[in-house]
């Protein structure tokens, strides 16, 4: 099975200091070696026996999930956009690393968007969500352009299969071409509203050239 893997709110506290609390509640973890806010557990648990988990010290999050913020070499201040952001794990840990940013969240659910809201408000974070379509930006965009936006782009999924193993079943190749077309049409929308000398990370939970580098290649032959 996969590690169960924390990620430490920096706003409430320290890794060390909940590496701290975990020992003194006789749950085995360690710090994550590559990752500066994460915890991995020796064993899964249920998160509401995780010391402070209900009142924000810690989430669960996937080491690869952890990256982004990395990724985007934040500053308080800047004009962030996360423009796929449900349920908001990468939304807040954007927020826990530089809590001065102007970020705005956005998902085309609105009950997802809610999801958003509510991972936030657990967390102490405070950041706008809207329910929007991100890839129609007349419908939402201010016109103030975004130092750094996060596509955290809806894909085929394949990359996380061990956690998931229904993906076998409900995925079918016919889903890839519409999968692909959505993440192009993320790109040629969020692009334009990028600041100069900013930064725009796309992920995805794929493995798959297709909803990756190829989308990438492609996307750099429209913008040269």
């Amino acid at each position: 099975p996969a590690p169960m893997i924390l990620r430490v709110n920096r706003t409430r506290g320290s890794r060390d200091a909940y590496l701290a609390q975990l020992t003194a509640a006789t749950i085995g973890a360690h710090a994550h070696a590559q990752l500066p806010d994460a915890i991995v557990l020796d064993a899964a648990c249920d998160v509401h026996t995780l010391p402070g988990f209900d009142a924000g010290l810690v989430s669960v999050q996937d080491g690869a999930a952890q990256l982004a913020a990395d990724l985007l070499d934040l500053q308080p201040g800047l004009r962030v956009l996360d423009a796929c952001a449900a349920p908001g794990g990468k939304t807040a840990h954007l927020l826990e690393r530089a809590p001065g940013l102007k970020l705005l969240a956005l998902d085309e659910s609105p009950t997802r968007a809610a999801r958003i809201d509510e991972t936030l408000a657990r967390l102490g974070l405070r950041g706008r969500v809207r329910a929007a379509d991100a890839t129609h930006p007349s419908t939402w965009w201010d016109g103030t352009p975004f130092d750094r936006i996060l596509i955290d782009a809806p894909c085929s999924g394949t990359g996380v299969i061990r956690r998931h193993p229904d993906i076998r079943l409900l995925r079918r190749d016919s889903d890839l071409a519409g999968m692909m077309a959505l993440q192009d049409r993320l790109l040629a929308a969020l692009w334009p509203l990028l600041a100069p000398g900013g930064r725009l990370v796309y992920a995805t939970c794929s493995v798959l050239a297709d909803e990756n580098a190829r989308r990438i290649a492609d996307f750099l032959d429209e913008v040269d």
